[in-house]
């Protein structure tokens, strides 16, 4: 069975597309629909590893797509579901395997499919697996849903929806939930959205451009795209990490050096050094996001 074209345009429509390489969340670096180097389809065709600065076409993004789908995404599915499985069961799963990998199959909701038991299926698959840096994030919640009723109904839903959200001059019939993390986000790290009303407004989009300016690997175009929402998304990461690591390292260092009966003053400022250092590194990129909007300075 492959993807259907409804399918593929699912797949397309929550991953986005980012023409120039850019961090996730947790620091992974990702390209076009979702690509990083731990697919070795995306590797063999991009001809070596991504690297920061690197750009894609879209022309470029469809022939991987499909030869991604096809060697690496597609066979766990295959190999893992049930004989009478249809069309939007195998699409659905195809999304969520793309997504998450193909460990997506050994879980608990392939399983009940795997068993016949769809409608539990369904209703575990829409509640789970939307989290990212242990935070729940909205596009992800969103994500599971769409798919738990696409494989359950053969809805599919918002395929042209490619998450760009770009200022509007009237507020939505209901509020955007990324749109209303993203100004909660802007708000938290200095940039003023105005109300955090989930309305991508002049004011969120000001916000946004701001914030875009003082970053090293975001566009500056005022639009919440998947670059954009991941890197606020690493923010807020970062800053749960800065006081999980400063904290946690040196207590638990000077703890274990103490009853070792040895000099643990030194050994936990040497922690703490390592520790911090670790950090720098590992979040560079928002720490000269945070250090040009310390000095007004803009990146092109």
């Amino acid at each position: 069975m492959d993807t259907s074209e409804r399918g593929v345009a699912f797949v397309e429509a929550h991953e986005g597309f980012v023409s120039r390489a850019y961090l996730d969340p947790v620091g992974v670096l990702t390209i076009g629909t979702g690509f990083t180097n731990r697919s070795a389809v995306f590797r063999k065709m991009w001809d070596g590893k991504l690297k920061p600065g690197d750009t894609i076409t879209r022309e470029q993004n469809q022939r991987i797509l499909k030869e991604a789908l096809a060697e690496e995404y597609e066979p766990p599915v295959e190999a893992g579901m049930p004989d009478d499985a249809t069309q939007n069961e195998f699409d659905a799963a195809v999304s969520a395997t793309f997504n998450l990998g193909p460990r997506f199959m050994g879980w608990k909701a392939a399983q009940l499919w795997k068993a016949g038991e769809r409608v539990a299926a369904a209703q575990h698959w829409a509640e789970n697996y939307n989290k990212a840096g242990g935070r729940k994030l909205p596009g992800l919640v969103r994500r599971r849903r769409e798919e738990a009723d696409l494989f359950l109904t053969g809805n599919y839903a918002g395929i042209y929806d490619r998450k760009q959200h770009v200022a509007a001059d009237h507020a939505p019939a209901e509020p955007d939930p990324e749109v209303k993390e993203a100004q909660e986000a802007l708000k938290r790290f200095g940039f003023d959205p105005g109300e955090i009303d989930g309305w991508m407004g002049k004011n969120t989009k000001a916000a946004v451009l701001a914030y875009q300016k003082t970053h090293p690997h975001l566009n500056n175009d005022g639009i919440i795209g998947p670059a954009t929402m991941a890197q606020l998304r690493r923010d807020a990461v970062a800053v749960k990490d800065s006081v999980q690591t400063g904290g946690g390292v040196t207590a638990v260092s000077t703890i274990g050096a103490f009853f070792s009966g040895l000099p643990w003053g030194w050994i936990a400022a040497g922690v703490a050094v390592v520790a911090v250092a670790y950090f720098a590194w590992r979040y560079r990129d928002v720490i000269q996001r945070r250090i040009n909007t310390m000095f007004g300075r803009e990146v092109d």
